[in-house]
Parts: structure tokens; sequence; C-alpha cells
């Protein structure tokens, strides 16, 4: 059986498709350079913010991040033996415990935040917050796209 062409929107989607994840690689390099100083990681400052952001489970951030929930249970457990975390009791579910920040955890998020609102800035005024409006407008129709004929197979 061959394999079917790809039409000139396919391929527009595959280039995007490609950029997109070697864009996800540079950012995930330039949040290990901007979370080094404060000790932790991209993947560490990413559930630092998930509970800072708000209180939820593990199982809850990992869905709000798009990770598996092994992956941020894992860490989870590495901030809080570093106590950067917590967890307390969930009155919604006995065994999902909530995360929450320490002071020690809200110092590194803070210090990481300020070097990334630096580096945000930067990169903001070199692109222009309209490009960078309508860019954000396109990948979060194609995430919401993606996710719905993934949920719906």
């Amino acid at each position: 059986m061959s394999s079917p062409l790809r039409t000139p929107s396919g391929d527009a989607f595959a280039e995007f498709a490609i950029l997109v994840i070697r864009l996800a690689g540079h950012l995930t390099l330039e949040g290990d350079r901007l979370a080094q100083p404060s000790g932790q990681t991209s993947a560490r400052w990413q559930v630092l913010a998930a509970a800072r952001h708000a209180t939820m489970s593990v199982a809850d951030a990992a869905r709000a991040l798009g990770l598996a929930r092994q992956g941020v249970q894992r860490i989870a457990d590495l901030l809080e033996a570093d106590g950067l975390l917590a967890y307390r009791q969930n009155p919604a579910h006995q065994r999902a415990k909530l995360m929450t920040l320490t002071p020690k955890g809200e110092a590194a998020l803070t210090e990481i935040t300020a070097r990334q609102a630096v580096w945000a800035n930067q990169l903001g005024a070199e692109m222009g917050e309209e490009r960078l409006r309508q860019a954000t407008a396109l990948i979060t129709e194609i995430v919401t796209l993606v996710g719905e004929r993934r949920s719906s197979s």
C-alpha cells in the first residue's frame, strides 16, 4: 500500500509542527538556563509555577502542563524533599494531596520569574506584541483542534 501524498496545506502544517517541536526544545534549554542559578530545571520550574498558580493536585498539574502524571509526581516529590513544596490534605480526594509552595519554593520561583521577565521583555520587544499575539492565537487554535481530534479518536 502506498502512502498518501500530503497536500500543500498538509506540508505547511508538517513544517509548522516541526518548527514548534524545535522551538519547544529551545525554550526548554532557555528555561534550564534561567532556572539554573536558583538550583532548578525547566521541569522543576513548571511544577513550582503550577503550585503557585492554583491549589491543585499532581494530577491536576500534569493535565494543565500536558505532562504525564508520573513524571510530575516524581518532580513534585523531589521538590518536597528539597523543601520547596509541601503536600496538604485535599478535602475533595483523600489520596490526591494538594501541592503548596513553601517559603523556600516561593523564593526560588520569584528569582526565576524575575530572570524570565528580563528575557521575555527582550524577546517581546524584538518580535513585537501584535505579531506575538497573532502567533499565540494560531497556536491556541491548533492546540484546541489537535486536542479535540485526540479525544474523539
